[in-house]
């Protein structure tokens, strides 16, 4: 069964055809990077607007480099919730559209659960097992059972774990996006240079805060501010990405013995920082858990991941109607 995804609920406009949930025939992934860059973020009104650009290109594309027709897709899935309405509405559309030209089956796909499907395209996953679903809009640990139902189990209080790395970004004007910036900097920095908070690491909850952290680095640049010159830069990103990757992977790493499971997967932007998957690595896979990571290009927003979950959802009969709305929040609970 080919079923074609779509997934435009940010800023990265992507169409993806995968093959029994499983196979990826192609993957068209259409970044806005260089509009939002000089505001340090998300400009929704531009995302939308470069989504009805490139949309009907990307489908295109998608098609040509998988060397089908419409005639041979089975099903259509979309990103639904949560995201930005103006993005979700344009992906929503086309979906509807080929849907209803076809007359083949439309799922609605949360966007949260196709991250966590990531790893399911690359490897073979035992259920249930606990995900850690990490970005720039989203941070929180969910049990994940056979049937591709979410139960979560965590989240965050306030930022998410990409956010505060981005906003730090913004205060030393590094650029955006901010969190691959920091983690290539922080490459050569000392990650014990600097002391910064840990929020919620130690309290016994499955819950996290990143608010706390990013104020500390607001505070401590505020104090150096005129000795800027003895702030050594990739020591202080270190410093601050180890509090954040610490954070996940301790918190984490508890969660899931508490569940009384033994597979984690980590997925979402923040899952291709390097520092992370070490941390797992040298932590969790050494007290026995198995972690996996999907490959980079799996980790951003992407829309092989709600085609592949796609193919579950269709097969569950959970279809839905040409009257689907987009949905700026899913409820976590």
């Amino acid at each position: 069964m080919n079923i074609l995804g779509i997934d435009t609920s940010c800023d990265d406009t992507s169409v993806s055809i995968v093959q029994d949930g499983k196979t990826i025939l192609s993957l068209i992934v259409t970044s806005q990077d260089e509009f939002h860059r000089e505001f340090g973020g998300v400009v929704p009104e531009i995302a939308s607007r470069k989504h009805l650009e490139v949309i009907t290109p990307s489908l295109a594309s998608a098609l040509d480099k998988a060397g089908l027709t419409l005639n041979d897709i089975q099903g259509v899935a979309v990103t639904n919730r949560p995201g930005l309405i103006g993005s979700l509405v344009i992906g929503i559309a086309a979906a509807k559209s080929i849907a209803y030209i076809r007359r083949i089956p439309l799922t609605a796909v949360n966007h949260l659960l196709g991250h966590a499907y990531a790893p399911a395209l690359e490897h073979e996953l035992e259920f249930p097992h606990l995900a850690l679903i990490v970005s720039g809009g989203h941070t929180l640990t969910a049990r994940i059972d056979h049937d591709w139902t979410m139960s979560v189990i965590g989240f965050t209080r306030d930022d998410a774990a990409g956010e505060c790395l981005d906003k730090v970004a913004k205060m030393l004007d590094l650029g955006y996006p901010g969190g691959k910036l920091i983690d290539r900097m922080a490459a050569s920095g000392d990650p014990q240079a600097y002391s910064f908070p840990r929020p919620m690491m130690n309290d016994h909850s499955p819950h996290f805060s990143f608010s706390g952290l990013k104020t500390a680095v607001r505070v401590f640049l505020e104090k150096n501010r005129h000795d800027q010159n003895d702030v050594h830069l990739p020591d202080l990103l270190a410093s601050v990405q180890e509090a954040v990757m610490d954070v996940l992977e301790t918190k984490t790493r508890w969660t899931t013995q508490q569940a009384g499971l033994k597979l984690i997967t980590v997925t979402g932007g923040v899952a291709a920082n390097s520092r992370l998957r070490q941390l797992f690595r040298q932590r969790s896979e050494f007290l026995g858990f198995r972690v996996l990571f999907p490959s980079n290009r799996l980790c951003t927003d992407n829309a092989a991941v709600i085609a592949g979950l796609g193919y579950h959802l269709i097969k569950q009969a959970k279809t839905a109607s040409l009257d689907l709305n987009a949905e700026a929040r899913a409820d976590l609970l």
